[in-house]
């Protein structure tokens, strides 16, 4: 049986894509870049984008509300300084608890 493993699961479609089209052009960026007909560094900051959400999904951290923050901060829904503010507050909130 087939599973997807998580970190997969929960990449966005464009994500998948786009992993598929750099797989397929054997990690050149050049030709990922091509196909995407954007610049050299606009794919380098997806691809680095899609190894932080990687990263994310692969974190120990298991808390919902720490991801859900982390992932806006890296889809750019939220500036990283503001996330780490929120992450901050709430865990000290939680020690509290």
């Amino acid at each position: 049986m087939n599973t997807i493993p998580p970190w997969m699961a929960d990449l966005e479609e464009a994500d998948l894509t786009f992993a598929k089209k750099f797989i397929l052009a054997s990690g050149s960026l050049k030709e990922v870049a091509a196909q995407y007909g954007v610049s050299y560094p606009t794919v380098r900051l997806r691809l680095d984008r899609l190894i932080q959400k990687i990263q994310l999904s692969e974190a120990a951290e298991a808390d919902p509300y720490v991801l859900l923050v982390k992932r806006l901060a890296v889809d750019d829904k939220l500036d990283f300084n503001t996330a780490k503010i929120l992450i901050d507050a709430y865990r000290e909130m939680k020690k509290g608890d």
